[in-house]
């Protein structure tokens, strides 16, 4: 499921409060550094998805034709590509 880019910091912060106050890490940084890793480890998960719906993107484009003309479906040829990608490369979404 995709989410906002504007609720990263939201979600990173939440992550690490409950990491700390849970016991389930012991920092060796300072608090405002771990927060900046957690929230950029995010934001390259969602860069990653990101960048798979562009690359099919650019791949359904020599279909362009056939989708105009309604013999295939856009939207059924996208999660089709998209989900061959994600298993090819053994990403999670």
């Amino acid at each position: 499921m995709r989410i906002p880019k504007t609720w990263v910091p939201l979600i990173a912060k939440r992550i690490e409060d409950n990491l700390l106050s849970q016991g389930l890490v012991e920092p060796k940084v300072p608090k405002e550094q771990l927060f900046a890793e957690i929230e950029k480890l995010i934001m390259n998960e969602l860069m990653i998805e990101d960048a798979v719906n562009n690359e099919v993107r650019e791949m359904l484009k020599k279909y362009s034709a056939e989708i105009e003309k309604g013999r295939l479906d856009y939207r059924k040829m996208f999660e089709l590509t998209k989900k061959k990608i994600v298993q090819e490369r053994g990403l999670i979404l």
